[in-house]
């Protein structure tokens, strides 16, 4: 169980704070609209109407208390970098901010954030890969390169096993687990053999995968 600041209360934040709810962790909710804050009461331990970007009201939170601090403002471009820029000012430990646009996260890493969100364009990357894509089922971005895909078992590989195709020395990817009938098994060795209407995990470069399953 964490502590964790929350502040910025639209849409955005209160699926993190749902989420965080889910994960049993203690959460201060901030916003300076109140009726934000009286609909995230029932998910959150405390919350509070108040402004973050007012230095004075901020450092009575006591934010280096907290383990992460999540600045899930993305309207208001200004009091999103000046927030960002208090919370590490006053000693936090650990700094999420949301962006809604590229420039955006860059003036908030170098404001001070240690990890920027930009949900618009990770949803979009997501949408168009996965749409357009027979066979990618889904996908997490691990950085601008590096990513887990969740691909159906091509038919080649079918009734071969993984040390036989050799994919980690052949295509430079990682197989974590096979999927079955939507449950995944990652006791994967060289004997594992793969079958139609399977799916594979494979961890590793978007340029590996392109051409691995020819995409």
């Amino acid at each position: 169980m964490k502590s964790v600041l929350l502040i910025g209360l639209g849409r955005f934040g209160q699926s993190v704070a749902e989420k965080l709810n889910e994960l049993h962790h203690q959460v201060m909710a901030i916003d300076k609209n109140e009726e934000r804050v009286n609909e995230v009461l029932p998910l959150v331990t405390d919350a509070q109407i108040g402004d973050a970007t007012n230095k004075a009201f901020l450092k009575s939170l006591g934010v280096d208390n907290f383990d992460v601090c999540f600045v899930a403002i993305g309207e208001d471009f200004q009091s999103s970098l000046e927030t960002t820029a208090l919370l590490k000012e006053l000693g936090a430990k650990k700094v999420v901010s949301r962006a809604s646009r590229e420039m955006h996260r860059q003036f908030l890493l170098r404001n001070g954030a240690d990890e920027v969100v930009y949900p618009e364009a990770q949803l979009a990357s997501w949408t168009a890969i996965r749409n357009t894509t027979d066979h990618i089922l889904d996908y997490i971005a691990l950085d601008s390169e590096y990513a887990i895909y969740d691909i159906s078992v091509p038919a080649e590989w079918c009734g071969k096993t993984v040390g036989g195709l050799d994919i980690r020395k052949k295509y430079n990817l990682n197989l974590l687990a096979v999927r079955e009938d939507g449950k995944p098994s990652t006791a994967v060795n060289s004997e594992t053999l793969l079958r139609e209407k399977q799916t594979v995990l494979v961890l590793g470069k978007w340029k590996d995968i392109q051409k691995c399953f020819r995409i």
